[in-house]
């Protein structure tokens, strides 16, 4: 009779660890989740020449699903070829009209560090991307920010610029 108090203790810590793992598991902290977007982001960006019509056409339409609607993007890339966007929509435009331009192109991100504000609204991505653009030899290489809106459901993507480095 004495062990029972002992052994609903235990039973009851056990739960609450449990509880805790599963809450952990399956909310992953905010950079966790801004850091998976941006790889969803690369991927999506990326496409080859084999790709038909359809798939590059889903691919732009998943990558609109991780962009805010009144996303402000502003690139200025290397060879002086500035752009600037002001909604979803336009951004979306552009990509699909840049897609049949470039036979193929591999982007990836490296060197990410996000910073989360203290309050969990809002995040900043820092960022530089790689990425190979049809058969040209050299790669473009750039640093992008990202900054992110926490939604009811999700982070999303509310700007995009380039960054010029330090000299």
């Amino acid at each position: 009779r004495n062990m029972k108090p002992i052994i609903r203790l235990i039973l009851l810590s056990g739960l609450v660890a449990l509880a805790f793992w599963s809450w952990a598991f399956f909310s992953p902290s905010p950079k966790k989740v801004i850091e998976k977007h941006l790889v969803k982001l690369a991927r999506l960006a990326s496409f080859s020449s084999k790709d038909g019509n359809f798939k590059r056409l889903a691919d732009t339409e998943r990558i609109g699903s991780l962009l805010a609607p009144n996303i402000h993007v502003v690139l200025d890339l290397p060879g002086g070829r500035g752009q600037t966007f002001d909604n979803r929509e336009e951004l979306l435009q552009a990509v699909m009209a840049a897609r049949p331009a470039v036979k193929d192109l591999q982007a990836q991100f490296t060197d990410i560090a996000i910073n989360v504000n203290t309050e969990k609204q809002s995040a900043v991505a820092l960022l530089t991307i790689k990425a190979k653009i049809g058969g040209e030899p050299d790669l473009l290489i750039a640093l992008l920010k990202f900054t992110f809106a926490n939604t009811n459901d999700d982070w999303l993507i509310t700007g995009l610029e380039t960054v010029k480095p330090l000299r």
